[in-house]
């Protein structure tokens, strides 16, 4: 029944689609941790506001709107082309062995030789994942009573004390499920870094593709990991829902 199906393709090139697994894991790891910490202070910063003050206009310019900006931003453009950008603009101009602002020399040549493209597409793949992480805490946080927000701070908590024990342990109940279908399309997003050359899964099926121009059996292969990945995801998300009802 499945003989058209050729296995000898997936068994030569196995090794590939391992390391292709390996890098695919550690983008979508990079990219939920950094994003979600990077979405929570954007998510903070786009919520923040003084009624009135001295720090009523430098919050509005200075941490607001920079953070509606960024947002804006990464949620208006196409994650492809964030990835292009980053890795032929921005990585370059922070790593470079000449002038890199951030760093030069032989480690800027090292990094770029060795770690290029996955430095690019964890950036990539972190930053745009934030935008939409703090739009997930901006709405958890904003459906909580603003009672309870007065309340605490009635009782001497600061701001601060207030957001991390009282307000978002309980947004982050309502977060969850965003939060997993975040990182869910996180990991199928991270196919795209095969257009700037990092070995994961969708450049090993092209490469196998390429190689016996032959497309169901690399790209059905690569299909079912990502399924049992996405599977498994949903599946820890689901038992975290009901943990976190039942307490």
């Amino acid at each position: 029944m499945f003989s058209w199906f050729r296995t000898d393709i997936i068994i030569e090139y196995w090794p590939l689609f391992m390391q292709g697994l390996v890098t695919t894991l550690q983008l979508t790891l990079i990219g939920i941790f950094f994003g979600t910490v990077l979405g929570l202070f954007l998510g903070l910063g786009k919520i923040a506001r003084i009624e009135r003050g001295p720090w009523r206009w430098p919050v509005q310019l200075f941490v607001r709107l920079p953070s509606q900006i960024y947002i804006g931003f990464f949620r208006g453009t196409p994650l492809f082309v964030q990835i292009l950008l980053i890795h032929f603009a921005l990585v370059p101009l922070l790593i470079h062995p000449e002038d890199g602002l951030l760093i030069s020399g032989d480690m800027a040549l090292y990094l770029k030789r060795e770690y290029g493209a996955l430095i690019s597409g964890a950036l990539a793949l972190s930053l745009n994942s934030a935008a939409y992480i703090a739009e997930i805490f901006r709405a958890g946080i904003q459906s909580i009573d603003r009672g309870q927000f007065e309340a605490a701070r009635s009782l001497g908590l600061g701001y601060f004390h207030t957001m991390k024990s009282v307000i978002i342990p309980q947004a982050f109940r309502r977060m969850l499920p965003p939060l997993g279908n975040e990182a869910i399309t996180l990991l199928k997003d991270s196919s795209l870094v095969s257009a700037i050359g990092l070995a994961e899964l969708a450049y090993a099926a092209r490469t196998a593709a390429g190689a016996y121009a032959r497309y169901w059996e690399p790209y059905l292969f690569i299909s079912l990991i990502y399924l049992i990945i996405t599977l498994g995801m949903s599946f820890v998300v689901h038992r975290l829902e009901k943990r976190y009802q039942s307490t």
